[in-house]
């Protein structure tokens, strides 16, 4: 198969603590006014990118790589579902409090994938904050008795944070977005979510979302403070090339560019993310275009590209 930059559809998602910056700031187009969640790179049957150029436009991007084989993902991949699923989540109202569990757990008791991820905070307003990690003095016992008298909230730690800022969530962690931010999240693909905690809420169907204050309790893990703080970091902002976070489920780095030189090798294909600037991609001696708020996705073993702007942003992840 011909291996060129695949543009891609995102899949949309409507959740009651969205808002309209992804359609107003971000170019995506939604039939309804809550847009929380962009899936920019998606290969499941809850939400599946379109591609969008070329030769196989019109083909989802589970179909180019079910007949391209899984040589497009990584040489030697060998997992039995595609590997990464990427977003834009703009909060306009806060998140559940929320962990997901680890891949041995949630294989056994939710086939899927666990959930190891990371957030680069694209957009923050002043005095938005972040849930993140348990407090020093939590404890099953404490946990178990605060789900109780419904003061769960009172056992995680919270901070301020703003744009720029990295946060790496392994599995495990509690965690949960608060309002006013925007952020890019590459994660496992996998959608197993446990909340903790819901505010009270109410759903579509004027009833409480449902919690998973059992099965949470059985992923949590406490970190320490000085765990934390390893866990979240500035990237470089003086427009230097910045490693974002490299574990064993992906890598990821942003680039500040005019003129950059990238290579998809055999061992991994590269999702660009563009969260500032337009410009161009030229494979081949084809030039693709791009704006702020698009995705490619370049399959593994098409070698050599280069992104030309006159000033742009994007985040490349990998496996």
């Amino acid at each position: 198969m011909k291996l060129y930059p695949l543009k891609l559809t995102p899949a949309v998602k409507e959740i009651i603590w969205g808002g309209d910056k992804l359609k107003t700031a971000y170019g995506k187009e939604a039939p309804f006014e809550k847009l929380a969640e962009s899936w920019e790179l998606t290969v499941r049957p809850d939400g599946m990118n379109i591609i969008e150029n070329g030769e196989y436009a019109g083909m989802t991007l589970g179909e180019y790589v079910d007949k391209a084989t899984y040589a497009v993902i990584g040489e030697g991949y060998n997992g039995d579902r595609f590997p990464l699923l990427i977003k834009f989540i703009d909060a306009r109202d806060k998140l559940s409090i929320q962990v997901h569990p680890a891949d041995e757990y949630s294989l056994k008791n939710e086939n899927e994938f666990g959930k190891t991820e990371m957030w680069y905070i694209v957009e923050a307003d002043e005095g938005a904050e972040l849930v993140i990690g348990t407090k020093p003095n939590y404890t099953v016992e404490a946990y178990n008795k605060a789900v109780a008298d419904n003061t769960v909230e009172e056992l995680f730690t919270k901070v301020k944070v703003k744009a720029g800022e990295v946060y790496f969530i392994p599995a495990g962690l509690v965690h949960a977005i608060g309002a006013g931010i925007l952020i890019c999240e590459i994660q496992q693909n996998s959608n197993v979510t446990y909340r903790v905690y819901d505010y009270g809420r109410l759903g579509k169907d004027g009833k409480p979302r449902e919690t998973h204050v059992e099965k949470a309790r059985d992923v949590i893990v406490n970190y320490t403070t000085a765990d934390i703080e390893k866990m979240r970091f500035a990237a470089a902002s003086d427009r230097t090339p910045s490693l974002l976070a490299a574990c064993d489920k992906f890598k990821v780095n942003k680039y500040y560019f005019t003129d950059l030189t990238l290579n998809a090798g055999k061992e991994s294909f590269v999702s660009l993310t563009f969260i500032e600037g337009d410009g161009v991609i030229i494979a081949d001696g084809i030039e693709y275009t791009f704006k702020k708020g698009e995705t490619y996705y370049i399959p593994a073993g098409m070698g050599e590209f280069t992104l030309k702007s006159s000033g742009a942003t994007v985040i490349a992840a990998e496996i």
